[in-house]
């Protein structure tokens, strides 16, 4: 008796223990606006872009507070027109697009003119890799 009382007590144990695996930990499941997944990627995060910029431009802080409501408006857009899927494709790109040009003009106003040749040059150098043929690896 006692010896199935240890075997349905030791088969409950690795029951918990293999649910327990195989449940997600909630500490490492991305939040939105929290480095959220988006097509294999990380949504960008409108503080760590800001930051970003300033050490590659040189802003003040001033220059910095200003810019970061821009970025995080440009996220909210984006996130919103990415979970719109009444778009086809084709639309949805034109407005990503409409959305990136809005936010740039609006953050190089902030810029002066020697940071909006950086940026320009910055955003020249992402649209060039981003237009380069991935390679997978193997």
């Amino acid at each position: 008796m006692d010896r199935s009382k240890f075997t349905v007590l030791l088969g409950v144990l690795l029951g918990a223990g293999i649910a327990m695996a195989q449940a997600p930990d909630q500490s490492q499941v991305p939040q939105a606006g929290q480095g959220a997944t988006m097509e294999g990627r990380h949504a960008p995060d409108p503080a760590r872009q800001a930051q970003h910029l300033r050490r590659e431009l040189g802003l003040s802080a001033e220059q910095q507070a200003q810019i970061k409501p821009i970025l995080a408006d440009r996220q909210e857009k984006m996130q919103s027109l990415r979970a719109d899927s009444s778009l086809a494709q084709e639309d949805r790109r034109g407005k990503m697009q409409g959305i990136m040009q809005d936010s740039d003009s609006k953050i190089e106003a902030v810029l002066t003119d020697q940071q909006k040749q950086k940026y320009e040059q910055m955003m020249r150098e992402r649209r060039a890799r981003r237009e380069q043929p991935q390679t997978q690896p193997q």
